[in-house]
């Protein structure tokens, strides 16, 4: 039960804090907050559950055979339930006044896919090479390399796409009107995708490491 419960708390800050600080108006630095909390969050959860937050790494570390199915089906719903939680949570915060009025539906879905496939890809690389592989194992630097990922994936394709990278995350900001729930495909085969093509590159060059 401990391991779904970080899940959960681990999820619901990092989508608190995307919503915080999105509609917030943080600007140019919400990236900076978003990998922050993240960061903090892994080093909190890691030796708890493995400090996925994230149902696309959830899944890249199913394929990789770190996790049972059963956990990891219950680890997504725990991440689920975190995200949706804490828009709900932004939205009693901000207020209904300041909330966005009405998603805008993404203009270019093409790229938009491409961008959470690259940076879900990343992110679940990042994830799978220096929190799962026997030859980091004990390292103390996979809590900031996992923060960086994204903070440096939301600069670069969060023009794109919103910068979700994350299904859980994508709920999230289609509840609170960051992204158009015709959209949420985009998310799921972008994140999905992304992880798979990270899990089965990681198997590939990692054959030793069972």
């Amino acid at each position: 039960m401990k391991k779904y419960i970080t899940e959960f708390i681990g999820t619901f800050f990092l989508v608190l804090t995307i919503g915080l600080v999105v509609i917030g108006g943080a600007g140019v630095m919400a990236p900076v907050a978003i990998g922050a909390v993240l960061m903090v969050m892994v080093y909190a959860g890691g030796h708890i559950s493995g400090a996925h937050y994230n149902p696309a790494v959830t899944l890249a570390v199913l394929i990789r055979k770190r996790i049972s199915i059963g956990d990891a089906l219950t680890y997504m719903g725990s991440q689920l339930a975190g995200a949706l939680l804490a828009a709900i949570t932004v939205k009693y915060l901000i207020g209904d006044a300041k909330m966005p009025a009405e998603a805008i539906a993404n203009p270019d879905a093409i790229k938009a896919l491409i961008a959470e496939v690259i940076g879900t890809f990343g992110l679940a690389y990042v994830v799978l090479n220096v929190a799962t592989s026997k030859s980091n194992s004990g390292n103390s630097f996979y809590g900031l390399a996992i923060g960086f990922t994204i903070t440096a994936m939301a600069y670069a394709l969060g023009s794109f796409s919103g910068g979700a990278f994350n299904p859980s995350v994508a709920v999230g900001i289609c509840y609170m009107k960051l992204a158009a729930w015709p959209d949420i495909w985009i998310y799921l085969a972008g994140c999905f995708g992304g992880a798979i093509l990270a899990a089965l590159v990681f198997k590939m060059n990692n054959k030793e490491d069972k």
